[in-house]
């Protein structure tokens, strides 16, 4: 019966105007219910408060796993839902000790009104730290890095590969570059960079260099070629409408990578035609 319910109720509670609206009524009803079920002695009274604190358990449930559907890109889905599960039960099976412990202690009621409390407390907190909105995020795979004409050997280094951008940015624009930089670097870091920061040159304070280091050049590859997606494509695009020039873009790898003598070659050889 109370599937049934939160299967009808779920399609018009998605209408609300955030997550937070339903996660946080949800957690209410949820703690209304700890409540009744503590502090009155009557099943027929409480039978219907049971029934609606499952359609609210349901509700959340499925709510947050279609979040993180939704929310995960298509490359690291697996991943992010293994995580997520480990997390989510976890969360679940240590608290249940403590809860277990605290009711034998104090008494199954009490544990009950102090497990309602903690519920009121966590759902008053998404007023000071709201849920971010994730429905209008384009998650699709987005492709569109042009990949370098490398001279050297990248299958025969190692890593790891420093990737530098240079920006020019007028000053009346910094501000804003450097605000709109913030969700550039996060998708450095989420698609494969271990390191990354933006950096204003001392001697020309309009120069911005973007450096992030990824671990090796297969690493990098991934990036090009399928780790991005239309929300990252998005976020760059805001940031390069703040630019005067730019990015150049340069690719460094350790000092003891070897030279591509083909590839040498067949760009020596695309130089001299161009000139001819």
């Amino acid at each position: 019966m109370t599937l049934v319910l939160g299967a009808i109720a779920l399609p018009r509670l998605q209408r609300l105007p955030s997550s937070a609206w339903m996660i946080g009524g949800a957690s209410l009803i949820y703690a209304g219910a700890l409540l009744v079920t503590a502090l009155v002695t009557s099943t027929a009274a409480v039978l219907p408060v049971l029934v609606a604190a499952g359609m609210a358990w349901l509700v959340i449930l499925v709510h947050v796993n279609a979040s993180m559907q939704l929310l995960l890109p298509g490359w690291v889905r697996a991943r992010g839902l293994a995580i997520y599960q480990i997390t989510f039960m976890g969360a679940q099976a240590v608290p249940a000790a403590i809860w277990g412990g605290l009711a034998e202690g104090i008494g199954i009621g009490p544990a009950l009104v102090v497990a309602a409390a903690v519920l009121v407390a966590g759902a008053a907190t998404i007023v000071r730290w709201p849920i971010s909105d994730t429905s209008r995020l384009d998650r699709s795979p987005a492709v569109y890095w042009t990949m370098p004409t490398l001279l050297i050997d990248p299958d025969a280094t190692p890593g790891p590969v420093m990737v530098i951008l240079r920006y020019t940015v007028s000053e009346r624009n910094a501000a804003a570059f450097i605000e709109a930089m913030a969700p550039v670097g996060r998708s450095r870091q989420r698609t494969g960079a271990i390191s990354w920061e933006l950096f204003r040159d001392g001697e020309r304070p309009t120069e911005f260099v973007e450096v992030f280091v990824v671990s090796t050049w297969d690493e990098h590859q991934r990036q090009h070629e399928g780790r991005l997606t239309g929300a990252d494509r998005e976020a760059e695009r805001r940031a390069h409408a703040l630019v005067d020039s730019g990015p150049q873009v340069a690719h460094l790898f350790p000092a003891q990578a070897r030279i591509d003598a083909e590839a040498q070659t067949r760009t020596t050889a695309k130089a001299r035609t161009e000139r001819a």
